[in-house]
């Protein structure tokens, strides 16, 4: 039998689902090892394969979720890194955007630039923005500068030129001489080639980004290829892409920036399906793991896209509205809200007196407190022990031991007694001002984007999600809620659904009334040709592939833009791209402008390969799992002062057929538990997820 692996690496937990062709799962949860992810994903690969004997060659797909891109900016781990741009424009990442997130901070610091100034080298060349070359490039002056690189000592070349995606050529040949002269060991990238797009800021500071991380994502690669090799693992290793889609080894080395949010694009995906699958158009998936948690938007059944996206600074933030705060990466990225709220969140007492959660989290090691690996501040794990939500004798089917005394010890001694107030109140405190940071990052997705939350369920997986999910949808007035299957391993079983996938831009800029509609569409099929070969190069079957076109419009005199679907088989008509943009900019800012001209600015093309059929069935195998045997379990849980400390009974999934029933009740998995509150009941729908209603 051929079997499927995903595999997830989070903070705390290294994931790992496989998937057999009769529908057969197999789950594994392992402590992440930070110093090398890929020790991690080896020990639980032979862990996995050993106990249900399964041989390695019969794994035929192997597709991987990492944060490592990720972390390697947000804690300032990636290569040391020099830029070569036109003269005059040295500056570019210093200057930025006049944008200030916080308006009334007189003090606010901007993050420093990826490349300090010194390492920023100017050449001689102008190309206008319709790629005619104004003055030609001076070699002599390339020469100069790729020698004060070497000298440098940077380990990657990051090549940006004014107008290159209008023409490319002198980046090209800059790079072309780059090659020559610094030789293979360093990391070379070009914007033209990662974002041939207008916005010189945007396109060095997303093509700074991906030479930043090459050499880290290049190292991290490698060793896990050679970890499959060593294994016998004959499939060949497929990585999440920030924008949902998946990508070949090999293009991941080439252009490392779009991986940058693959962790949390395999959750968005998974739930996608879901939706789609339960009749759920509408919802918002809530991914809440160990370090982080993460909130998306799935629209009429489609996840939300942006390429407004910034990095560092310690966040990750999608926003039309708040701008500034970390480096632009102008890239097809799933429209994810991610904050630094997870079971491993510390919880501290400030100087002021005032309780704080996160955004510093505990990890892997030493993990909570709860845990005994060494742990001694207080983590919402720890809190969610003490409350009775989490087993106090051990999670992961008994891999992880929980010690509830340490846990308790802890909260008293950090934040009970600085608090004055018992230690039930103290762990209860911590749960909620976990979720209120929690409720945040879904109205980032929905209210700040226009969308009544009311209007949408939720989607709740990850470790903890189902945990916290009906405190934050009482916040936000959400009525249901859907737990699928394996939650707490949910984004490693999405990675085995996602699809092969390419996107394509070209800036065509230009007044919608005097769009050429010949020649958008000939543009429109040239994007086509180039997705359709990347993705054939990545082994997809030509007859499974499905393209999307879209365009980036906006009034003109605005900065930005917005991304409205065009659709195909039909004359575009600028009067319709007009209109697509007003209800759309309607939707997103609350307003349209009736009158005024709009700016056709780019194209987009997406390609995806259409999944086979056999992988289009989630798995039910896990129902087959016995229902809770025996004397039935229950404890005492504390569900606040509106309800106080209730015994609550503990069930499995398998024990939900049947009617609904009423909370309180804790439904524990392998991978996750779901706390159903008094005022929530619980059923199982067909394709055995756990529902959620308010009653």
């Amino acid at each position: 039998m051929s079997w499927q692996a995903g595999v997830d690496i989070g903070g705390t937990f290294t994931d790992i689902v496989l998937v057999g062709d009769d529908g057969a799962v197999v789950r594994r949860k392992v402590l992440s090892t930070p110093h090398d992810y890929s020790a991690a994903i080896r020990d639980g690969m032979i862990a996995a394969m050993q106990e249900h004997a399964i041989a390695p060659a019969d794994i035929r797909r192997f597709v991987h979720g990492t944060t490592v891109a990720t972390n390697a900016i947000l804690e300032g781990r990636g290569a040391v890194t020099a830029l070569i741009t036109t003269r005059g424009f040295r500056d570019v990442l210093e200057l930025r955007r006049l944008r200030v997130p916080e308006l009334y901070n007189l003090s606010y610091e901007r993050p420093a630039p990826l490349v300090p100034r010194r390492r920023r080298f100017e050449v001689e060349e102008r190309i206008d923005a319709k790629g005619r070359v104004l003055t030609k490039l001076n070699v002599a002056t390339v020469k100069n500068a790729l020698q004060l690189v070497r000298e440098s000592g940077a380990r990657a070349l990051a090549i940006s030129l004014l107008h290159s995606y209008a023409n490319p050529a002198h980046e090209l040949r800059v790079a072309e001489l780059a090659r020559r002269i610094l030789g293979p060991q360093i990391f070379i990238c070009c914007s033209s080639s990662i974002l041939p797009e207008i916005r010189e800021y945007e396109r060095t500071s997303t093509v700074v980004i991906n030479a930043y991380i090459g050499p880290v994502v290049h190292g991290y690669v490698k060793r896990l290829q050679a970890v499959l090799r060593d294994l016998g693992i004959p499939a060949p290793l497929q990585i999440m892409q920030s924008n949902g889609g998946v990508l070949g080894a090999e293009a991941v080395l080439e252009k490392p920036a779009y991986i940058v949010e693959s962790g949390p694009a395999a959750g968005v995906i998974g739930g996608a399906r879901i939706a789609q699958r339960s009749g759920n158009a509408n919802v918002v998936t809530i991914d809440m793991g160990g370090t982080t948690a993460k909130a998306s938007m799935v629209e009429d059944g489609h996840v939300t896209k942006t390429s407004e996206y910034e990095i560092g600074a310690g966040i990750n933030i999608s926003s039309h509205l708040t701008k500034g705060r970390g480096h632009a990466l102008k890239l097809s990225v799933i429209d994810v809200s991610e904050i630094g709220a997870g079971g491993g969140s510390l919880a501290v007492v400030d100087r002021s007196g005032v309780l704080r959660v996160g955004p510093q989290s505990a990890g892997a090691d030493p993990g909570p407190v709860c845990y005994g690996r060494g742990g001694t501040t207080p983590t919402l794990t720890d809190a969610m022990v003490l409350l009775g939500y989490v087993n106090p004798d051990g999670i992961a089917g008994g891999a992880v031991p929980i010690d509830a005394n340490l846990a308790h010890a802890a909260i008293e001694r950090e934040i009970a007694k600085k608090l004055r107030r018992t230690v039930r109140d103290a762990a209860f405190g911590i749960y909620v001002l976990a979720a209120t940071t929690m409720t945040r990052a879904v109205k980032a997705v929905s209210t700040y984007r226009g969308r009544d939350p009311r209007d949408f369920g939720l989607v709740a997986f990850g470790g903890n999600g189902a945990l916290m999910a009906a405190q934050i949808a009482d916040a936000l007035q959400i009525r249901r809620i859907v737990v699928p299957q394996m939650p707490g391993l949910f984004s490693a079983f999405g990675l085995l659904i996602a699809q092969p996938e390419q996107e394509f831009t070209q800036t065509l800029f230009g007044r919608t009334s005097g769009v050429d509609s010949q020649e958008v569409e000939a543009a429109y099929r040239g994007l086509e040709a180039r997705a359709r070969r990347a993705l054939l190069q990545d082994g997809a079957n030509p007859d499974m592939i499905e393209v999307r076109r879209l365009a980036d419009l906006r009034y003109s005199g605005q900065a930005y833009e917005l991304t409205v679907a065009v659709p195909e088989g039909r004359r575009i008509d600028p009067r319709d791209l007009a209109e697509a943009f007003g209800v759309e900019h309607q939707r997103t800012y609350g307003h349209r402008a009736l009158d005024e001209p709009v700016d056709l600015v780019s194209l987009r093309l997406q390609a995806v390969e259409r999944v086979k059929a056999g992988r289009e069935i989630l798995p039910t195998a896990l129902l087959a799992a016995a229902r809770s045997a025996g004397k039935p379990v229950s404890r005492a849980v504390y569900f606040g002062p509106e309800h106080g400390e209730l015994p609550t009974p503990v069930i499995s999934r398998a024990d939900l057929s049947g009617a609904a029933r009423s909370g309180p009740l804790i439904i524990e998995e392998y991978d996750a538990t779901c706390l159903v509150p008094p005022g929530w009941s619980a059923s199982i729908d067909p394709m055995a997820n756990i529902v959620l209603s308010a009653e």
